[in-house]
């Protein structure tokens, strides 16, 4: 929770489920990657991929490079500023939430949530 409370926080982008999920399936498997294995990796289709690659794209995360052996072939490569959002990313999940540039609490304590207010799974 506090990872994703400091991810809305940062002012980053707010990625989709899939747009992470597919930029963290570049950056943590060996490739070369294709928009149809990404799609088969990950039970989408290749149309379902390459709207999350135009923005991740656009974002400057991924991008997409001919393959010069087989000028048919896209691959799907890593860039810079995906690599830094990805580590910026890693922080938050590795943060205790006493970093200097989270001042505020994760959860303000009031009468409204206190813990015997609170559903069985947001307590303790």
């Amino acid at each position: 929770m506090r990872a994703l409370i400091g991810y809305v926080r940062s002012g980053d982008p707010d990625l989709t489920n899939r747009q992470m999920a597919l930029l963290m399936l570049v950056y943590l498997t060996p490739g070369p990657h294709t928009v149809r294995g990404l799609a088969r990796i990950l039970g989408v289709s290749k149309p379902v991929v390459t709207r999350a690659l135009n923005t991740l794209g656009t974002l400057g995360y991924l991008r997409r490079e001919r393959d010069q052996d087989d000028r048919r072939n896209v691959f799907v490569v890593r860039t810079t500023n995906g690599a830094d959002f990805l580590e910026g990313f890693k922080r938050l999940l590795r943060s205790d939430g006493s970093d200097a540039g989270a001042p505020r609490p994760v959860v303000a304590s009031s009468p409204a949530t206190s813990p015997s207010s609170r559903p069985a799974f947001a307590r303790g």
